[in-house]
């Protein structure tokens, strides 16, 4: 069965954050399985062409958008969208404009459309902005999300979120993918002195990388890693590491985050290192000791499943969900409050280096068998297929 399709998704720059991964490895990877074709719809930024290559072989198509870029009002997106020939239509994020547009399609077409929330509808997120949100639903949002074909969530506890705002819709879960990184060049025997980790002079490097958004929980880890080096008898374990944090920032949020530092007086065992893309990145996944995402709320986030495909431990919420890293003993479990964390940071400090190491090959493990982006973007191949009327329903759905 031949499957022409066009993903509506509001960035495909690093200006999406883990979404611009997630979503064009997925549909790379759909474009290389027999008769399917994909095509890109998105909103243009200013990062938008130095990113473009990323996607190659895909075509994507970028329209300007007018306004307050947080909506992304785009006329341009909704005319293309409605000459557009595909068979089904999938939508990646929501609370923008091409909700509006997506809707405006289907209402016209009656073409099938899926829908990826990628988080954005988990508890804490709806509560983010709450009143914003509550004026998007009642205007486009709920006429998008209802009439969706499917909804895709990465994981039960999406799925779960989903149906707390009495969506009837089938639901797909199908988590994110990974590509497992070439580990063949071994960490050099001096240390971190020679590679991205280079100021961490001699200390262990606890890595978090991502935005840098107040959900992400870092302004506990920072008030915990202080009460952590400042505990006398943890004071030695303490010292052996650095905090380095590494992301986008967005809203200021960094020099919030600076500003706090400074008034623990942990400026010595903390660094800023910007946003880091592509071998800055990977370098970073390589040269630290462990891993630490200590978020209020998730989808299913990329960077852990990095972390793991680099052999890295990794310090996570539950909020994160994926449990089966605490299953497979290759996650330390913290709740996002300063006190959790703090204890979370104690036992990740006491731990000998060859249980981290096993944590990590655990995670490495885990993470190339269950997410391996073929099989990722096969499930959702099967989906396509069923809402097309071409083939049986896949196990990974659940009907209400």
């Amino acid at each position: 069965m031949e499957i022409k399709t066009t993903t509506v998704v509001g960035s495909v720059s690093r200006k999406a954050g883990g979404l611009q991964q997630s979503v064009r490895r997925l549909h790379q990877c759909l474009n290389e399985l027999p008769e399917v074709s994909v095509t890109i719809f998105t909103l243009k930024d200013e990062y938008t062409d130095a990113d473009l290559h990323e996607w190659h072989p895909l075509p994507v198509n970028a329209f300007p958008a007018r306004g307050p870029r947080a909506f992304g009002y785009s006329p341009a997106l909704r005319r293309n969208l409605l000459r557009v020939d595909a068979d089904i239509l999938h939508t990646h994020g929501i609370w923008q404009y091409p909700s509006v547009a997506v809707t405006a399609c289907h209402r016209q077409t009656r073409k099938p459309y899926l829908i990826s929330p990628h988080g954005m509808l988990d508890p804490w997120a709806v509560k983010n902005s709450a009143w914003k949100k509550r004026l998007a639903l009642m205007f486009y949002e709920r006429e998008h999300l209802e009439n969706a074909a499917c909804i895709r969530a990465l994981c039960e506890a999406e799925a779960g979120a989903i149906r707390q705002l009495d969506l009837k819709n089938p639901i797909a879960i199908i988590p994110n993918g990974i590509d497992p990184p070439d580990l063949s060049e071994a960490r050099s025997a001096e240390g971190m002195a020679h590679g991205a980790c280079h100021f961490a002079a001699g200390r262990k490097v606890l890595l978090y990388l991502g935005r840098i958004h107040p959900k992400k929980g870092l302004v506990n880890l920072l008030r915990a890693w202080a009460v952590v080096q400042k505990a006398e008898s943890r004071k030695q374990k303490a010292e052996e590491w650095v905090l380095a944090i590494a992301g986008w920032d967005q809203g200021g949020h960094e020099k919030e985050l600076r500003m706090l530092s400074a008034e623990c007086g942990i400026q010595d065992s903390v660094v800023f290192l910007g946003p880091k893309f592509g071998d800055d990145k990977a370098a970073c996944f390589r040269d630290c000791d462990a891993f630490i995402l200590p978020s209020f709320s998730e989808g299913l986030p990329m960077v852990i499943l990095e972390a793991w495909a680099h052999g890295k431990p990794v310090v996570m919420t539950p909020e994160c969900n994926l449990p089966e890293g605490f299953a497979a003993n290759a996650a330390f479990r913290i709740e996002p409050g300063v006190e959790s964390i703090a204890r979370g940071l104690r036992e990740l400090f006491r731990t000998p280096q060859s249980t981290l190491r096993d944590a990590g090959d655990n995670g490495c493990r885990l993470a190339v068998t269950k997410f391996a982006w073929p099989k990722v973007a096969a499930d959702m191949k099967s989906v396509y297929e069923w809402v097309l009327g071409g083939g049986a329903k896949p196990d990974c759905v659940v009907e209400s």
